[in-house]
């Protein structure tokens, strides 16, 4: 069971639909948290995206939503949707907020669904009537869907059964759509179909949709705000179009310099060493051995989020000289410069 440590004041008024605050989760066994005071915010009919490499906390931070937690964790902050506490949340409210307010994509939709068992007795199952099963088909595209509705898994292609899980995501009619990878494992023309199938349902719905995904080019084009998360915490938070072209963070700079492009004269640039496990620990920034701005100050510094000039934020001690500057595509790393530094976070 999760326990979670729970502040009882009423909701503050943030208009968000989904609002997480300063959301710690540690497990038994790590040397540090699996999230470490996270906060992000999905507005109404809004595309948020979660960006960052395997193991930064992406896929656990988006389940909160749905007050799903590992184990024997132990969760502290304010999870929040439409005003609700979810961690407070129990028994039968538990449920029915998992059932009916929020609904999760998976990555591979086989694993989504029972290879025994009809299309339309899994769309049944998640809450839609024998004939609204037909209509959904039919409104995530799927052609012939009185057939579909009759038919297994294994006689369906990947971008068929992946519109079938967005179809059963929304046969409860939720109000916030968690896409967790939900088309890395398609072919690119039938990425582009999901994904406008995806922002089709959000317009006509009002839903909100937090997009979980390892790339930022697509997090840049498709989404409205986007959260770049590394080792449990979120490092920056800016709209799409003010990251992509004046990331802050040095983190955020590499995900971008390794990552190919149309133009093929341009050289990629891999950010240095490995991504840290749940073993390792850090007296001050997690991202300090592998960026080449780090100064020693970095190695006791508690990374906080400074507010830049376009309202995002950056946690890092640089954003005031790398925040105005466009992104590089002559290798991640950017001219520091002058000035004091102060760099790094705790770990118990």
């Amino acid at each position: 069971m999760t326990e979670a440590l729970l502040e009882t004041e009423a909701a503050p008024e943030t208009g968000a639909l989904l609002d997480i605050a300063d959301l710690t989760l540690r497990v038994p066994g790590a040397a540090r948290p699996l999230l470490d005071s996270v906060s992000l915010s999905v507005a109404p009919g809004e595309v948020v995206a979660l960006v960052g490499e395997s193991g930064s906390g992406k896929s656990t931070t988006a389940k909160a939503a749905l007050g799903l937690f590992p184990p024997g964790s132990t969760a502290s902050g304010s999870v929040r949707f439409d005003g609700t506490e979810v961690l407070g949340l129990t028994g039968e409210r538990l449920r029915a907020h998992r059932a009916r307010s929020v609904a999760l994509i998976h990555q591979d939709p086989r694993a989504a669904l029972n290879p025994v068992r009809r299309v339309g007795d899994f769309l049944v199952e998640r809450g839609a009537t024998r004939s609204s099963a037909v209509e959904l088909l039919a409104s995530v595209g799927l052609p012939d869907p009185e057939r579909r509705v009759r038919q297994r898994p294994h006689e369906l292609s990947g971008g068929m059964l992946q519109r079938v899980v967005i179809a059963g995501a929304l046969a409860a009619r939720p109000r916030l759509l968690l896409a967790d990878e939900a088309t890395s494992a398609l072919d690119v023309t039938t990425q582009a179909d999901i994904l406008a199938l995806l922002r089709g349902l959000r317009a006509e719905h009002g839903l909100g949709l937090l997009f979980i995904t390892h790339d930022l080019h697509l997090a840049a084009a498709y989404c409205d705000r986007v959260y770049v998360m590394y080792a449990g915490r979120v490092v920056e938070s800016r709209t799409a179009k003010a990251l992509f072209t004046t990331p802050a963070h040095p983190y955020t700079r590499g995900l971008l310099s390794c990552s190919p492009t149309l133009d093929t004269h341009t050289p990629l640039h891999p950010i240095p060493g490995r991504p840290p496990s749940l073993t390792d620990t850090f007296t001050g920034c997690p991202f300090t051995t592998r960026c080449d701005q780090a100064q020693p100050t970095c190695e006791t510094w508690h990374p906080e989020p400074v507010r830049l000039p376009d309202g995002g934020t950056a946690a890092c001690v640089a954003v005031t000289a790398v925040g105005s500057r466009a992104a590089g595509r002559h290798g991640w790393a950017q001219p520091q410069a002058d000035g004091t530094v102060k760099n790094g976070a705790t770990h118990e």
